[in-house]
C-alpha cells in the first residue's frame, strides 16, 4: 500500500513586522512545517505502523525551493519513507501559486506514484485556501472526504471509514472507497516529536527533486487568474487594555477607566 502526503513549509511571522509591497519583510519571517500537514503525516505513519511498516510506503510531496528541505525532512524524521520536492525556475519566478497550479502539479505526482490514499492538511497556515485537497481529488477522479477528524482504514475492503467535521458542530460518518483523497483536520491524533534517531535517519532517506518537465508539465501550469495586488495590516476597530498587578491595583485602574467612559453614571 502507498500513502502520499502533501506537505508544505509555511512562513511564521513575528508579532511586530513590516510590509514591503505585497510581502512581509523577510527579516520578520521564519519557517515551519504546516500545522495541518503535521497531523496528516502522523496519520500516515500510524497507518504504516498498524498494517506493517514493510507493507506501507509513506511518501511526502512538497512544492517548494531547496531552502525548505530541512523543514520537510521533519516528515522523514517522524516516519515517512521518502520525499519528493517539486521546483524549478518557472516556479521560482511565479508571484503566486494558486489552487489550480498546485492541483496540476500534484495531479502529475499522483499519476507517477499511483497511491492508494492521499492525505492532505485541511488548509495551510499561510494561503488558507482550504481547496487544494478536494481540487486534487476531482482532478485525479478519486473519492474524497474533507475535514476528517477520525479515520479507520479497511485495507482488505479498500474502504476508509471517516468522521468529518461539518458546520455548526455537526459530524458526518461515511465510508469512502479507495483510492481516495482525505483532508485531515487538526486534533485527529497527537503528532509525535522527531526522535534523535529519526532525525539522523532522515538525513539518509531519499529526497527526490523533480522539475516541471520531469512531470510532463510546462510554464503554463502557473498561468492562473489569481493575482496578489496588495497587503496591509487589518485595521483595529478597538484597542484592548491589559491590566498588570494585583487585584486591588487593577480594580482601581478599571474603575477609573469605567468612570472616564461614563459607565454607571
Amino acid at each position: 500500500m502507498k500513502v502520499l502526503v502533501t506537505v508544505k513549509e509555511v512562513a511564521t511571522v513575528e508579532d511586530e513586522f513590516e510590509i514591503e509591497g505585497t510581502a512581509i519583510d523577510e527579516r520578520y519571517l521564519g519557517a515551519d512545517l504546516n500545522e495541518w500537514d503535521d497531523y496528516a503525516i502522523e496519520e500516515a505513519v500510524q497507518i504504516a505502523e498498524a498494517i506493517g511498516e514493510d507493507e506501507v510506503d509513506v511518501v511526502t510531496v512538497t512544492i517548494g525551493p531547496e531552502d525548505c528541505e530541512q523543514t520537510i525532512r521533519q516528515a522523514l524524521a517522524k516516519g515517512a519513507d521518502r520525499a519528493i520536492r517539486v521546483w524549478d525556475d518557472t516556479l521560482e519566478d511565479a508571484d503566486l501559486l494558486d489552487v489550480g497550479a498546485k492541483t496540476a502539479i500534484l495531479e502529475a505526482v499522483v499519476e507517477d506514484e499511483d497511491p492508494d490514499l492521499v492525505l492532505s492538511g485541511v488548509q495551510s497556515g499561510d494561503d488558507s485556501f482550504m481547496a487544494t485537497g478536494v481540487s486534487l481529488a476531482d482532478a485525479v477522479d478519486f473519492q474524497w472526504a474533507a475535514v476528517v477528524n477520525s479515520l479507520d482504514l479497511d485495507v482488505e475492503g479498500d474502504t476508509a471509514s471517516v468522521r468529518r467535521e461539518l458546520e455548526g458542530g455537526v459530524e458526518e460518518l461515511t465510508d469512502v472507497s479507495l483510492p481516495a483523497v482525505l483532508t485531515i483536520q487538526t486534533g485527529i491524533n497527537e503528532p509525535r516529536y522527531a526522535s534523535l534517531r529519526g532525525i539522523r535517519m532522515a538525513q539518509r532517506k531519499e529526497l527526490t527533486v523533480q522539475r516541471l518537465a520531469d512531470l510532463g508539465l510546462d510554464s503554463s501550469v502557473v498561468e492562473g487568474d489569481l493575482r496578489l495586488t496588495g497587503m496591509s495590516v487589518p485595521e483595529s476597530e478597538s484597542d484592548a487594555t491589559v491590566f498588570a498587578g494585583g487585584p486591588e491595583e487593577t480594580a482601581s485602574e478599571l474603575a477609573a477607566i469605567l468612570r472616564e467612559k461614563g459607565v454607571g453614571q
